[in-house]
């Protein structure tokens, strides 16, 4: 029994490298001379997944990786998140979770409130000034799931101080999803992905210059999500 048990640990082990190895390939971008830089694999800690940025007249979407001391800013290009196994739980039970799948299926979540063995994903809009945008917000629209595993879902959401949920996002009942951004917060939210695998995540900002009928828009940019099972 205790072989069967390791062999499958070593299976999850050797599966999920095999994951992080085709998405790193995939999101190295090119350095001089055409040699790829190997991206930064954040598993564990807090970082803006999403950081809006308004510089020169522009929007403009990034990572900031507080893993590592001092913090940096980091491209989406350069970056791959990996959402690690102690994640996996499954769907609680009532109508509210509905959107996650069927009661008792499995999940796995980024939870919303800190967890030191996960990644605690967040999404900012701190570098952002008042007076600068119509109502004082940017919207974050969560264009398109790009790739994921056949069937899987992606969802962003967070739950009141009762638990009760409130979805920001969610591909299963169809993208894109618009969720509206106060200027200088930080929103820390539950990520959930119904299936492990690889999953690309297409978004992009835009806002209202204040007191104009002047739309200023990010580039789009993909987020790179590795699940492990």
């Amino acid at each position: 029994m205790l072989t069967a048990i390791r062999g499958r640990a070593t299976g999850a082990l050797v599966t999920g490298a095999a994951m992080i190895a085709a998405l790193v390939g995939s999101a190295a971008p090119a350095q001089a001379h055409g040699v790829p830089a190997p991206p930064v694999v954040l598993s564990a800690g807090h970082v803006d997944v999403i950081e809006v940025e308004y510089e020169d007249g522009e929007l403009e979407l990034g990572v900031h990786d507080d893993t590592v001391e001092p913090g940096v800013h980091r491209h989406h290009s350069e970056v791959v998140f990996v959402v690690k196994s102690q994640a996996k739980t499954t769907v609680p039970s009532g109508s509210a979770f509905g959107f996650l799948g069927a009661a008792g299926s499995p999940v796995w979540i980024l939870p919303q409130v800190e967890n030191e063995d996960l990644l605690f994903a967040g999404i900012a809009t701190e570098e952002l000034e008042e007076g600068v945008f119509d109502g004082d917000s940017v919207d974050l629209t969560v264009q398109q799931l790009v790739s994921a595993p056949g069937g899987a879902h992606v969802a962003i959401y967070t739950e009141d101080l009762f638990g009760q949920p409130t979805v920001l996002a969610n591909s299963r009942n169809g993208l894109p999803d618009v969720v509206d951004l106060p200027v200088g917060d930080h929103l820390h939210a539950n990520w959930a992905f119904s299936k492990p695998g690889v999953y690309l995540l297409k978004v992009k900002a835009g806002g209202t210059l204040a007191g104009t009928s002047t739309v200023v828009e990010s580039e789009s940019v993909q987020l790179r999500f590795v699940v492990l099972p």
